[in-house]
């Protein structure tokens, strides 16, 4: 039996400038994602959507959506 996960985080109340700017951040940490993980990122009016999934270990989506979420975090401090 295969098992996927999918988890959406949506950061609200961002202007595109920021938006554009935490996404092109993070551009770098997607190189060498772990196999059987992926994540999309995109810039949708005012917001700014993560698409996760994993088709393999839970442990390691989990592990994956906080290291992204922290990197996130750190980049909205800097910018402002």
């Amino acid at each position: 039996m295969s098992l996927t996960c999918q988890v959406q985080v949506i950061l609200n109340n961002l202007s595109k400038e920021k938006a554009e700017t935490v996404k092109k951040a993070l551009e770098p940490d997607n190189v060498n994602f772990p196999e059987g993980l992926s994540l999309n990122v995109e810039n949708v009016d005012n917001k700014l959507v993560f698409n996760f999934e994993s088709r393999e270990n839970m442990k390691k989506l989990i592990g994956t959506i906080d290291e992204v979420l922290e990197h996130v975090q750190l980049a909205l401090k800097v910018i402002e």
